[in-house]
């Protein structure tokens, strides 16, 4: 793994500046390129600075939440046609750009996860440092994480916050909160954090929240995230032209490992079996050759100016002319909950 020490270019005013920006734009070699994906719109950090690289450069961005795309609105009017910004999921990408008026794309980036503008917004309930209502939803429609804490079943409950959340007490967790919720709905992030911080203590030695863990499992169930990413991939294999290049910066173990498996088999590398899946597939002809050796980790001096970029992790390919081939079942093996046989896994 190597740390990049490039200079970071100016954030031209964005009020939030993406992590491995400037390794971002080196591994999507924009100059001289026409269309460029960012899937994950957000502040429209990445946006700009791909806008900002080359004047001949299409930007077609993509977010699933209402308030970004109204937010967005400003850069479209300054980016003078050069911006279209549509509502969506990211997994649905290829479908956006066709949608568009173009068959292929230059260029895809993808930064995963919560965006640090829904965290700071307490009515959004995806932080437990800011009491609000339990919501976690990326669209602003669809089951909450209130429905899912208070509705569950307890088995159900504990596989998410182990799978997802990567939490070892889950057990412990659940049933907490199947016993909490017995008295009254659970119905803001302070009271689940509260329910969890009874079973769950703090490790000085981290500084992470006894909390952390959970919120991150139930957000992921209840925003499908790792399914949306495993079809992104697909997605992107799909639109982008040969020479075209991915880009995926990821925050945390369980996004990276899927990153990583699908860059390994579409670089002609065998997928590594997992414990859900153990079986090795056979390589398909390669699709995408590898841009990043291993993840490319932000710089000292970037997780000091920006403490959430602390774990954040890039991996870029370039597209072959090869066909896009099959699905590749391991990732979404690894996307998604084991099949429960009415016991929940050993933890």
């Amino acid at each position: 793994m190597k740390r990049v020490r490039e200079a970071r270019p100016p954030s031209d005013g964005a009020p939030h500046v993406p992590v491995l920006l400037a390794e971002v734009l080196t591994a999507l070699d924009l100059p001289g390129r026409t269309l460029a994906v960012d899937g994950t719109f957000g502040a429209g950090g990445y946006t700009r600075a791909m806008l900002s690289v080359d004047p001949s450069v299409h930007v077609l961005a993509i977010d699933r939440d209402p308030g970004a795309i109204a937010d967005g609105a400003p850069l479209v009017a300054a980016a003078q046609g050069r911006l279209t910004l549509v509502p969506g999921r990211f997994g649905t990408l290829d479908a956006c750009v066709r949608n568009a008026g173009h068959p292929q794309a230059d260029a895809v980036v993808l930064d995963i996860g919560v965006s640090s503008m829904q965290i700071d917004q307490a009515e959004r309930g995806f932080s437990f440092r800011h009491d609000g209502p339990l919501d976690m939803r990326m669209e602003r429609a669809g089951r909450s994480a209130a429905d899912l804490v208070n509705e569950a079943e307890e088995g159900e409950l504990a596989d998410i916050i182990y799978h997802y959340g990567e939490e070892r007490r889950s057990r412990a967790v659940a049933r907490a909160i199947v016993e909490a919720r017995r008295k009254g709905r659970i119905e803001t992030t302070a009271a689940l954090a509260e329910v969890v911080s009874s079973v769950v203590w703090a490790d000085p030695a981290s500084g992470i929240h006894p909390a952390t863990r959970t919120f991150q499992g139930l957000r992921i169930a209840v925003n499908d995230e790792l399914g949306e990413l495993v079809q992104a991939l697909h997605a992107a294999e799909r639109i982008l032209r040969p020479g075209g290049r991915l880009a995926v910066v990821t925050f945390h173990s369980l996004e990276d490992r899927i990153v990583k498996q699908f860059f390994s088999a579409r670089s002609g590398r065998a997928a590594q079996g997992s414990r859900h899946l153990p079986s090795l597939e056979t390589p398909a002809p390669r699709s995408f050759t590898a841009v990043t050796k291993g993840p490319v980790l932000p710089t000292d001096s970037e997780t000091f100016a920006n403490p959430r970029a602390r774990s954040a992790k890039l991996r870029a390919v370039e597209r072959t002319d090869a066909p896009a081939p099959a699905p590749l079942a391991v990732i979404e093996t690894l996307a998604a909950l084991p099949e429960r046989t009415g016991r929940s896994a050993r933890r």
